[in-house]
């Protein structure tokens, strides 16, 4: 039986930036429904160490913040985005700490009770107010919590967006969008959800390659699905690399926080020397890109595994007070890290390209939405700075729903939605398909677009991808979607827009090195790099 539900909003992604923007609008009266692949704590969200920028120290500013973003940023970050976000700090940690988030504090010599915060690299000051070295965790729970209890939200777990519905409307709106098709992955059905307004939440795409930290959920599934709907999508080539994911063989790219660093972490070699003093003069805080072209020239360098970050230093209490989740882990792996380094090698974190979208929210489509890391808001620009992605998400969830509460009158009843088709599929006895593909995939563009790249690499790629695209196509116009299915269909799609992005850009600049064109052009402003459908 057709399964269809209509809903004022509909905001696909279950983590900071979707639930936020849930509780915002359901607040309102609004009925809606939020859409998670898997579980509901599955986001990237959930497993953020480090916590959020925003300035409380006496000693910092607002001025001094926005500073080190453009300076991060590499030329390219949007100086009006940056202070809008930047401003709106300390009330998005007023509006997290009445949503039940405990963030960590510390007592002044006089006696005063404040948030502890820490510091991380591209950072001049401590700005950075966390959870120990387990904020994502904290904030996710609490808005799942929050979310379960409101009457006005519907949440769905589970549940993986095929595509995007949109028609063309005679009015003053022209394309917009009127809801989704989703797998129901549980029950192996396909429901039609209709909403006036559509939000992408979905995260970044870094699992298109072979090492991440980011859980499995990170597929690029709002970038291909906004993509193919007509959106504009910007600036793919600036996929960052987090410096310090754990180096061993049981280990499932878990990331060493930046903070290790911030509290006096030192990176050195195999025998004990340091050497980010010979790359720049911050050493350890450097930004993340210069980080990891570090520790990946030293490792094609030397012909090593990994290097070590060593906080050993400090005090057993104050490694297990600052770092438990850390602590915990890599004690699992027999490695003490209040007595020895941490092996780590750099691996794919975030994606700071995405959607398109304005200081709103908007996309290229009417009603539809992009917040949090699939969207391209001008924030993060070449390079993303630690601990500024969990505030965009509030940010601009909190803008998208200012916008949305002053339009949702005005936006015309959804049309009748035709069902699903799948008269003309069969089940697939070929899987093996599916999984070979992903992992074609995901090794080329380790290999081809990672750290460093050159002309030759991407033409590769580019190759490769076209090949895949083919082959992925066919097989999904003849059998039933799958959830493997669908993110292998859209993490294609996200590794052309990278490689296109890559290819255009004839410079080295932020997180995009390449041998080809080693120096950065300041020949003429920086642009950023936009692909249209």
């Amino acid at each position: 039986m057709p399964y269809s539900r209509k809903y004022d909003v509909l905001i696909i992604g279950s983590g900071g930036a979707g639930l936020s923007l849930a509780l915002k609008l359901a607040d309102h009266s609004m009925r809606v429904a939020v859409l998670s692949k898997f579980a509901l704590t599955a986001g990237s969200t959930y497993y953020a160490q480090g916590g959020i920028s925003a300035v409380f120290d006496a000693g910092d500013s607002i001025e001094s913040h926005i500073e080190d973003t453009l300076d991060a940023g590499g030329g390219l970050c949007n100086p009006e985005i940056v202070r809008l976000t930047v401003t709106h700090g300390k009330s998005s940690i007023d509006w997290l700490r009445k949503q039940g988030v405990a963030f960590t504090e510390e007592q002044t010599e006089s006696g005063e009770i404040k948030l502890h915060l820490n510091r991380e690299g591209g950072h001049s000051h401590r700005r950075i107010v966390h959870t120990a070295d387990a904020t994502g965790k904290a904030v996710s729970l609490s808005l799942i919590e929050r979310a379960q209890e409101h009457s006005n939200i519907e949440l769905f777990e589970y549940h993986n967006v095929i595509e995007l519905i949109t028609t063309q409307s005679p009015d003053r709106y022209g394309k917009r969008v009127v809801g989704s098709y989703v797998l129901d992955t549980r029950k192996q059905r396909v429901k039609t959800i209709a909403a006036r307004v559509v939000v992408l939440a979905t995260g970044g795409a870094s699992k298109v390659y072979l090492y991440s930290t980011n859980p499995q959920s990170a597929t690029g599934d709002g970038i291909a699905l906004a993509w193919r709907a007509g959106c504009r999508i910007s600036n793919m080539e600036f996929m960052q690399f987090h410096p310090t994911c754990l180096y061993h063989p049981h280990a499932q790219s878990f990331l060493i926080s930046e903070a290790v660093r911030g509290e006096g972490g030192k990176l050195i070699l195999p025998d004990g020397s340091p050497f980010m003093q010979h790359f720049d003069p911050r050493a350890e805080l450097a930004p993340r890109d210069i980080v990891a072209r570090a520790i990946d020239h030293e490792i094609k360098k030397r012909g090593i595994d990994c290097v070590y970050l060593d906080i050993s230093h400090k005090s057993e209490s104050f490694i297990r007070e600052h770092f438990p989740t850390i602590y915990r882990k890599c004690l699992k792996f027999d490695i003490d890290i209040t007595k020895q380094p941490i092996p780590v090698v750099p691996a794919a974190h975030y994606t700071c390209g995405g959607v398109l979208t304005d200081s709103y929210a908007r996309t290229d489509i009417a009603n539809l939405y992009a917040i949090g890391e699939v969207a391209s808001t001008g924030l993060h620009g070449a390079n993303r700075m630690a601990s500024n992605s969990l505030l965009e998400c509030l940010v601009f969830a909190d803008r998208a729903s200012e916008d949305i509460l002053q339009k949702i009158a005005f936006i015309p009843a959804v049309p009748k939605i035709p069902d699903w088709d799948e008269s003309k599929v069969i089940d697939s006895d070929e899987e093996v398909v599916v999984s070979h593909n992903w992992n074609e995939l995901r090794h080329f563009m380790w290999d081809y677009v990672g750290i460093v790249r050159t002309d030759k690499r991407l033409s590769r790629a580019m190759s490769r991808v076209e090949l895949l695209k083919k082959e992925i196509t066919e097989y999904y116009s003849h059998f039933r979607v799958t959830s493997d299915l669908l993110e292998l269909r859209n993490l294609v799609i996200v590794a052309e827009l990278i490689i296109r992005c890559a290819q255009q850009r004839k410079e080295s600049r932020g997180l995009h090195y390449t041998l080809d064109y080693p120096e950065t052009d300041n020949s003429k402003p920086p642009q950023n790099t936009i692909l249209t459908p």
